[in-house]
């Protein structure tokens, strides 16, 4: 890169971020109660009263949609980070939508569920990241009461007397009650001003909380506003403090008692998710009596701890666990009634092979080992569809499964109708709960780089890494491992072989794509003779002659269409012809799937000898030589290749053909 193009990308980055920080500037603000009520609470009073779930369904929303390639509207949130989970993803809309509408989905603990690297921690860190982005936003403004342990709405403040006027003023409802430590600061009313009382200012609060200090907050995970974060560790000596906190014996000495809630520690998790989002990681490892505080805190928005009243807190809790630990769950007849207030969404993984190699895109774009590594255009994608064929239903055979591959990722399989395709896509009970996790791929990709000496991997080298992985990895079993490297030489037979062939093809002829519409215009020509038995009249010649049932025939059969089927196999292209004519449309080769494959086959047949010449000449005389280059050139510049791939790619195709 010259010396301009890196000064001209800093450039563009400084603007990136400049851009950036005056969309997201937000304005502090601190003030008394009463100055809250006068400059805040007038301008919007629906978004001063939203709750965690309508302030997460708003964020949502604002980060705006977008329309993915099936037509369907995506959330921006999500779209550059996860995919192939669309529908899940739209499940967790839902959940939002309806919680944030006030009906009982807001009393329910959510739970993600799903297999290893589906894709669980990734939605919760976006929605992490999306509240602390949203909070700094105009639209996103957030205020709380100064000093609070729980960052509690200044609205708490209103007494539940007036509360009824303030919904008639205001057309919104008030909702929860203050916390034990602002309930302090308030009702105190010893006369003696003490000097802890001076130094943390409740001395000017005694009684009057319209001076009660009011203060724009910001979400941050790591400042623990707004976001919690509980992990589980032992089962035996996790203390429910983590969640709730516990007595501060530092402070006990200086306040005299237990009780007093400003010798409580307010360090618990859900106390640092109040007015946000509380993540619980593999929630069903933890104690009982963990789950019993957070289904309650769900449905009454309330948490009891001892010394105290009941001290509320509106958050949003979200966890996530595997598929193992959920089974276990289940077997316990006792927790039937904690699965009752639970929202249940499965993560599968994704069993569209094109959404999963951009997972692994994902993964490697900012891995160091594969930032000076080329991998040639097929190696994501070949891997994809091994990892898929690993998660589908077991018992396919080959050919079946090589078919619902093709129909997962949107293609069109041969002798599988519209209707079918769609029962192939709404899944197996157990399709992608269970298979080879993206992890594993990326984990064998990078061994493939470590072993290699080059800084080039083909699609081969990934193959065998693959290969490798499954044959030294212990914790699969002798008859899974056989059937995984079956599927990696189906990934091979049935994909890679055509991708690799219809590079090299295209490469070798710059006048392919017209070639071989020309060719299909013939077919069609020739077709439509033989269905009203007609005399075709040749172009040069002006002679007619009947329909060329050879050049017919040599075509279909590189499909295997059989002769008995020819007849219904020719009128069904007419059909699509036809339909296409009405549309206004050419039928071209991406019409038709099949047509199209037989087509590149039998053009690719006529090239045979040629593309030998070009790629195993041992001395090649200057004609070979120069088709050589201009081979492998355009394989580099216009598919992907570098100058090693592409040589491994002209050998590995003439390989192929000398099987044939």
């Amino acid at each position: 890169m010259s010396n301009r193009e890196e000064t001209e990308r800093h450039g563009d980055f400084v603007k990136s971020l400049v851009a950036f920080t005056r969309q997201h500037r937000a304005a502090h603000w601190s003030g008394s109660f009463a100055d809250f009520i006068e400059q805040i609470l007038p301008s919007n009073p629906r978004a001063i009263t939203r709750t965690s779930h309508q302030y997460i369904w708003d964020m949502i929303r604002w980060q705006g949609l977008e329309e993915s390639a099936n037509g369907k509207s995506r959330f921006k949130l999500f779209s550059e980070d996860l995919f192939g989970i669309d529908d899940e993803l739209e499940r967790l809309a839902d959940y939002f939508r309806a919680a944030s509408a006030g009906s009982e989905v807001g009393r329910r603990l959510l739970l993600l569920l799903g297999p290893p690297a589906g894709g669980k921690s990734s939605i919760v860190i976006l929605l992490k990241r999306g509240l602390e982005e949203y909070s700094n936003t105009d639209d996103g403004a957030l205020y709380g009461i100064q000093g609070c342990p729980v960052h509690e709405s200044p609205l708490h403040l209103v007494p539940y007397t007036l509360r009824p006027k303030f919904r008639e003023t205001y057309g919104v409802e008030i909702t929860g009650e203050l916390c034990p430590l602002c309930r302090a600061r308030l009702e105190e009313g010893r006369a003696v001003r003490t000097q802890a009382q001076i130094d943390d200012g409740t001395d000017a609060l005694i009684g009057d909380f319209m001076k009660m200090a009011v203060e724009r907050i910001f979400i941050s995970e790591a400042g623990r506003m707004g976001i919690g974060t509980y992990a589980p560790h032992d089962p035996t000596t996790a203390d429910i403090a983590d969640l709730v906190g516990s007595v501060d014996l530092s402070k006990v000495a200086q306040f005299g008692d237990e009780g007093d809630p400003r010798a409580w520690s307010w360090s618990g998790a859900v106390y640092a998710a109040s007015r946000g989002m509380l993540e619980m990681i593999e929630i069903l490892k933890v104690k009982r009596e963990f789950l019993y505080l957070l289904l309650t805190l769900t449905q009454e928005k309330n948490v009891k701890v001892s010394r105290f009243p009941l001290i509320h807190l509106d958050e949003t809790i979200l966890a996530h666990t595997n598929l193992a630990e959920f089974r276990k769950f289940l077997q316990e007849s006792e927790n039937e009634a904690l699965l009752d207030r639970m929202v249940i969404i499965q993560v599968p993984y994704t069993l569209n092979f094109r959404d999963e190699a951009r997972i692994y895109q994902k993964l490697i774009s900012n891995a160091p080992a594969f930032s000076e590594v080329h991998l040639d255009p097929h190696v994501l994608h070949t891997a994809a569809v091994f990892a898929i064929l690993t998660r589908l239903h077991e018992g396919e055979n080959e050919s079946d499964a090589s078919k619902k591959v093709r129909v997962h990722a949107g293609e069109e399989a041969d002798g599988i109708s519209r209707a079918e395709a769609e029962r192939i896509r709404a899944r197996l009970p157990d399709e992608a709960l269970t298979g080879i996790s993206p992890r594993f791929v990326i984990n064998s990709l990078s061994n493939a780089i470590v072993q290699s000496s080059a800084k080039s991997l083909t699609t081969m080298d990934v193959l065998l890494g693959l290969k490798d992985a499954i044959e030294s990895d212990a914790r699969i079993d002798p008859k899974k491992k056989r059937k995984w490297v079956d599927f990696l030489v189906i990934a091979r037979k049935d994909f890679y072989n055509k991708w690799v062939k219809e590079d090299v093809h295209k490469a070798l002829f710059v006048s392919f794509e017209q070639e071989a519409q020309d060719l299909l215009d013939k077919y069609l020509d020739e077709v439509e003779a033989t269905l009203d038995n007609r005399l075709i009249k040749d172009p040069m010649t002006g002679e007619e002659r009947k329909p060329d049932e050879r050049f017919l025939r040599s075509v279909e059969e590189k499909i295997d269409v059989s002769d008995s089927g020819k007849q219904s196999f020719r009128q069904e292209i007419v059909r699509k012809a036809m339909g296409a004519f009405k549309r206004g449309d050419k039928f071209t080769l991406n019409s038709h799937a099949l047509l199209h494959d037989a087509i590149g086959q039998y053009l690719f047949e006529q090239r045979r000898d040629v593309l030998r010449l070009v790629s195993s000449a041992t001395r090649p005389d200057e004609e070979a030589k120069q088709k050589i280059s201009v081979v492998e050139k355009r394989l580099v510049e216009e598919y992907g290749y570098d100058v090693h791939s592409a040589r491994e790619a002209l050998n590995y195709v003439t390989t192929l053909l000398a099987q044939e």
